[in-house]
């Protein structure tokens, strides 16, 4: 499963991401860590569209590895957003703008997300653990060919 936590610079999303990672066994992937190892801190719309690929190699890699990936990382457009190809999406909506202006003006508010955060609070990487385990259990039951439902929980 691929988890994007996506959302403005100093929204919340590195702070949710970490021990919500930590909480469900999965692997977290940090956008600022990325361009750090890859020395690339280009965000032209191109250097964006580089770094969302990137990350969604990178998490494709720990999916296929058979573990979940949290990837916290601003994704600032629907077409990033599509190019990343998410299992599951939560919204940082915590703040109404960031420090980075050319951030601000091309951010893209989200339409759709599975778990739309508009206030932080202290265990919300403990709430979004029962949303997507609500989430995964639905999906095996589809995938299954269940009634929703019939899925005993195991996150």
């Amino acid at each position: 499963m691929k988890i994007l936590i996506c959302g403005l610079p100093g929204s919340g999303k590195s702070t949710l991401a970490e021990p919500f990672a930590e909480l469900i066994g999965g692997v977290w992937i940090n956008a600022d860590a990325i361009r750090t190892q890859h020395e690339d801190w280009d965000f032209s719309a191109k250097g964006r569209l580089r770094q969302c690929l990137r990350m969604s190699h990178i998490a494709d890699g720990v999916v296929m590895a058979g573990k979940i990936a949290v990837v916290d990382f601003v994704c600032p457009t629907q077409l990033t957003r599509d190019w990343f190809n998410a299992d599951y999406t939560v919204w940082m909506d915590t703040i109404e703008e960031c420090e980075y202006d050319d951030t601000n003006a091309m951010f893209e508010r989200l339409q759709n997300c599975d778990y739309h955060v508009a206030k932080w609070f202290d265990n919300t990487h403990a709430e979004l653990v029962k949303v997507v385990k609500n989430y995964m259990q639905k999906q095996d039951d589809i995938k299954n060919d269940r009634a929703e439902g019939a899925t005993s929980g195991r996150l």
